[in-house]
């Protein structure tokens, strides 16, 4: 039953199904009110015709009847007007000054009470439709004069006393009726049929500018900013396609203006990166000598703690100025791969040895199976390093390192037992420069080391991600593909 109400989705199919019950509307009103219009002409006619034949027949028997007419002359009348009615067929009556009207058949149909008050009262021919044997019946009251009647008070024509009554069937009248009932059935399904016609046309021709903007506007969501409609006519419709391309025209302009900052911006970070690079390099180097010297005590104690500082923070600087650099590779594109087929657990391994995480108590591994992939070893220690280290910054020890494979995927896993990751800081811990603790805007590394590491993975074929771990701590979970020699052993 559902399927059978379900009301159909295609504008092209609602827009022509509006048009044909509008046109079917239309057409049962016409056909309505023409149906009430001609069986009232009808049965006027008929009614009209039967006062005037009625009228005659009585004006010329009536002169001959005797008055005061006894019974009998009543229904010699009747009989009279009975033959006289031919192909009508009517059935008649007569009565005298308001008596009961006297029939010549028993088959005629009783006069209705109200129809002789009517004819009473008003002095004039009157009518009323009855039901006779379960066919429509009309029936026909009217007074006679004539002149030379009883109490006429003089003039002519004046009232006789005598009222005369005809009852007849309309079945003539009612097949004429039901014929216009039929032709107007059997002509409503051609009509429709005929306003299809016009429906599909006016559908079409409301519905092309629509299909043409929705065209445009998926060219416009893939990035086709010069797309451009050509509006037809002066509607509403082509008011829209006028604004559709002035739209169009102003994405364009404003893409290609954040296109041009963006650039500038890009390459701005990467000449200044490369312009502080040979700085940084000599002032690490004389940082370096320095921290030897307040290394052997030559130096007094508030001197040796400004060189630390100094050099600590040459240090960072220049940390931030090699991811600085290493992000405008991303963004030219121009970051290389140097694969080779590994074991990711040595991956780890590596890692931690040379960061000296091998032998904290802070760091834990699981890596119960070889978990072959196929990575740029230099790349690789780069996300590692970046997610340990932020794990030992911001979460709490221990940090478990985990490596499986699942399907066609290898999968690194680094948990904290930290307080994890606000929900509002989730979608944005790959953002560049992004701190999810806005209260530390100063930290050790440059805010860059996660945007560096998603990149990296991406570069690989592969997904970095974060959440939240049920029993609290932050997850990061590393996948990249397996190697081949791996996939086909499994």
């Amino acid at each position: 039953m559902s399927a059978m109400l379900r009301v159909p989705r295609g504008l092209r199919v609602r827009f022509v199904i509006a048009f044909l019950l509008a046109a079917a509307f239309g057409a049962v009103l016409t056909a309505g009110l023409t149906y009430l219009r001609a069986r009232s002409a009808i049965l006027e006619r008929a009614q009209d015709s039967a006062v005037a034949d009625l009228r005659a027949q009585a004006d010329s028997l009536a002169p001959d009847l005797a008055f005061p007419p006894r019974t009998a002359d009543l229904r010699d009348l009747a009989r009279q007007l009975d033959r006289a009615g031919g192909a009508r067929a009517w059935l008649c009556a007569a009565s005298y000054r308001g008596g009961e009207p006297v029939a010549a058949s028993r088959s005629t149909p009783p006069v209705p009470e109200e129809l002789r008050a009517a004819v009473r009262r008003g002095g004039r021919a009157g009518y009323q439709y009855v039901e006779h044997d379960g066919r429509p019946w009309l029936a026909l009251g009217m007074p006679v004069s004539y002149a030379g009647a009883p109490g006429r008070s003089g003039g002519a024509g004046g009232p006789s006393g005598l009222t005369v009554y005809a009852s007849f069937s309309l079945d003539e009248e009612q097949d004429d009726i039901a014929a216009l009932v039929t032709a107007a059935e059997a002509g409503a399904v051609p009509a429709l049929g005929l306003a299809l016609v016009p429906a599909l046309l006016a559908a079409r021709r409301v519905l092309r500018p629509v299909r043409l903007l929705h065209r445009g506007a998926q060219r416009i969501a893939a990035g086709q900013l010069d797309t451009r409609l050509e509006p037809r006519g002066r509607d509403e419709l082509a008011d829209l396609t006028h604004s559709f391309n002035a739209m169009a025209e102003t994405l364009e302009k404003d893409a290609a203006e954040l296109r041009r900052m963006e650039s500038s911006a890009r390459r701005f970070a990467a000449d200044v990166a490369h312009e502080l690079r040979t700085p940084l390099a000599a002032m690490t180097a004389v940082t370096e000598v320095l921290d030897e010297e307040a290394g052997f005590g030559d130096l007094p104690a508030d001197t040796a703690d400004a060189l630390r500082l100094i050099s600590g923070e040459t240090r960072a600087l220049g940390r931030m100025v090699e991811d600085l650099m290493e992000i405008s590779r991303f963004d030219a594109k121009a970051a290389s791969l140097h694969l080779e087929h590994l074991d990711l657990r040595t991956l780890v391994a590596k890692t931690l040895q040379v960061r000296g995480w091998a032998e904290d108590e802070r760091v834990r591994t699981d890596l119960p199976h070889p978990v072959p992939v196929r990575a740029d070893p230099r790349r690789v220690d780069v996300i590692l390093a970046n997610l340990i280290g932020n794990a030992l910054r911001h979460g709490r020890s221990p940090v478990t390192v985990s490596t499986r494979a699942e399907g066609d995927r290898a999968a690194l896993t680094v948990t904290d037992r930290g307080p994890g990751i606000l929900d509002e800081a989730l979608p944005h811990v790959f953002a560049r420069f992004f701190k999810a603790d806005t209260a530390r805007p100063r930290s050790h590394g440059s805010g860059l080391g996660l945007a560096i590491a998603h990149e990296n993975a991406a570069l690989h074929g592969g997904t970095l991600t974060a959440a939240n771990s049920p029993d609290a701590g932050a997850v990061f979970t590393l996948t990249l593909p397996l190697a081949a020699a791996s996939q086909e052993q499994r």
